[in-house]
């Protein structure tokens, strides 16, 4: 695949962009310094939808997502298909998919990277035609995930308030009953706080907190928590960090091609790539092998950086 000609879309609402001062501007000048051709699109007036579409319909081989984990997968949704493969610039606030790829999350190193980089199929999972790359999550989450999003930018009290707030959630949380089909035709009614579809599966081992070394497996991982308290979820996420987990007694891990979940409400949230959405029931899901390309270094190092840095160009 000739990798010739770039066309980059710029999320300005993204974790890092008005944080790191990064601009439509200072993009192309780095591109024009590394002597690549890219149309750079940072149209703050223009609708998300619209600016995709014509992303995709540009004559650029890669389209840039330049952004988090939610501008990757509103990308990825629209060029599934196409021909065309995506690159991911990391400017989001966790920039998941980003570190299981191993593209540096430093700007200076990912211009230095790009290059290099080759598309590597991996696997699209699908949720009533809502595709997502990373993971699906019902319950408790998607509200913890929401109220992040209204503190984004705030300050310290901001912040502590929210701490409270994740304390109270889970505190409070019930556990809510849903039906779960697999491909085998297996229903089993599950009385759980949460609930996450992966993508393939995350890697059990120290310092490693929702990672996943394979993206191409073409199977689904089902991740049902059954008991949840704030001591409960701390516990669960040191687990993660010192990879140790697996075994926490409030998780059932089970693997599957395609699974159905049932709820007696007509409408559930869930929260796709770190995006809130409010989706029918059922909800279907299924899994494509190896129907994305997107860009990747081809020795896959861990992108160790926890903030991607960016540094005008004068």
């Amino acid at each position: 695949m000739s990798l010739d000609r770039y066309h980059v879309l710029l999320n300005s609402r993204s974790g890092a962009v008005r944080a790191l001062g990064v601009t439509p501007e200072g993009l192309a000048a780095r591109f024009e310094r590394h002597g690549l051709d890219a149309t750079i699109d940072g149209d703050l007036e223009g609708r998300v939808e619209d600016r995709i579409a014509r992303a995709a319909a540009s004559d650029a081989e890669v389209i840039v997502a330049a952004g988090g984990d939610g501008t990757v997968t509103s990308v990825a949704e629209r060029i599934l298909g196409t021909g065309k493969a995506i690159a991911i610039l990391p400017l989001g606030t966790l920039n998941l998919l980003a570190k299981d790829l191993g593209v540096p999350l430093d700007i200076d190193a990912w211009f230095a990277a790009l290059p290099g980089m080759t598309p590597k199929s991996i696997d699209v999972a699908d949720v009533n035609g809502r595709i997502f790359l990373h993971k699906a999550v019902i319950g408790v989450l998607p509200d913890i995930a929401a109220a992040r999003e209204r503190i984004r930018g705030a300050g310290l009290l901001a912040k502590l308030r929210y701490l409270l707030y994740v304390f109270r959630r889970v505190a409070r949380s019930r556990r809510f009953a849903l039906e779960v089909i697999t491909e085998t035709g297996e229903k089993r009614i599950e009385r759980v706080h949460a609930i996450g579809v992966a993508s393939n599966a995350y890697d059990e081992a120290f310092g490693h907190f929702m990672t996943r070394q394979r993206l191409d497996t073409g199977l689904m991982t089902l991740y049902k928590v059954s008991r949840s308290s704030p001591l409960g979820f701390l516990r669960l996420a040191a687990g993660m960090l010192a990879g140790r987990w697996r075994d926490d007694p409030s998780l059932h891990i089970q693997p599957a091609h395609s699974v159905t979940i049932r709820s007696r409400k007509p409408r559930l949230q869930v929260m796709i790539d770190g995006e809130i959405e409010s989706l029918e029931t059922p909800l279907h899901f299924t899994i494509k092998h190896k129907a994305l390309p997107i860009l990747a270094p081809p020795a896959r190092e861990a992108a160790t950086d926890t903030e991607p840095k960016f540094a005008i160009a004068p």
